[in-house]
């Protein structure tokens, strides 16, 4: 499907983002802009909007799978996971063609916005991350590779969210250690239980079946 020029479009908002205190708010804010922001190849390609929602844009489609994951990550390890108020994101993507870039990628258009913020619309109470592309059949297979990645990732708890968020990353289980204070058997131990090798296999054959 990718004989023409295809873009992932991601949106999606903060779980449980107004249990926080506004300063927690405004923290998460400042950070999770920041963030977002140095994933794209210009600053206006991503904005966060109406506190707890965002939206940004990519053309590597391949990398912007792997980063919905991480964003979800990002949210989960949060410190206020610690405080019983339990972060998460849901994430939309949407693959296709734009028709054109605006100011900023709010003010833009085409199918992989719509195909993301339909989606975005549609996700029922477990999903937590969504890919849809212009390809119906594709389509369907996503749905029920998803519907086994949403089972795994909803389970994930902050420690788990740590490692897999530097999984994605490219870092090694020993340089994991390294940057959580922790020894590699722990980081083992939580990829185990995040079931991180099984996700990680449904993740690469998503970016095969979308960018074939």
């Amino acid at each position: 499907m990718m004989d023409m020029k295809y873009y992932a479009v991601i949106t999606g908002d903060i779980i449980n983002f107004t249990r926080l205190d506004n300063d927690k708010r405004q923290r998460i804010i400042a950070s999770t802009e920041k963030l977002l922001k140095s994933w794209v190849d210009k600053p206006t390609d991503a904005e966060v909007f109406r506190g707890d929602s965002y939206q940004f844009i990519m053309d590597d489609v391949e990398d912007a799978i792997k980063k919905s994951i991480q964003l979800i990550c990002w949210f989960k390890k949060q410190p206020e996971n610690n405080n019983k108020i339990n972060l998460s994101s849901r994430v939309s993507v949407g693959i296709g063609g734009i028709a054109y870039k605006g100011k900023s990628v709010l003010d833009s258009d085409g199918e992989a916005f719509h195909q993301s913020g339909r989606s975005f619309d549609k996700m029922g109470a477990d999903e937590i991350l969504t890919i849809k592309t212009t390809n119906e059949e594709i389509n369907q297979q996503l749905t029920i590779i998803l519907s086994f990645i949403n089972l795994f990732v909803n389970q994930w708890k902050a420690n788990q969210a740590e490692v897999v968020y530097l999984a994605c990353e490219g870092y090694t289980q020993t340089k994991m250690a390294e940057a959580l204070g922790i020894k590699q058997g722990a980081v083992n131990n939580r990829l185990k239980v995040a079931k991180w090798k099984e996700v990680e296999k449904g993740i690469n054959y998503i970016s095969k079946l979308v960018t074939k």
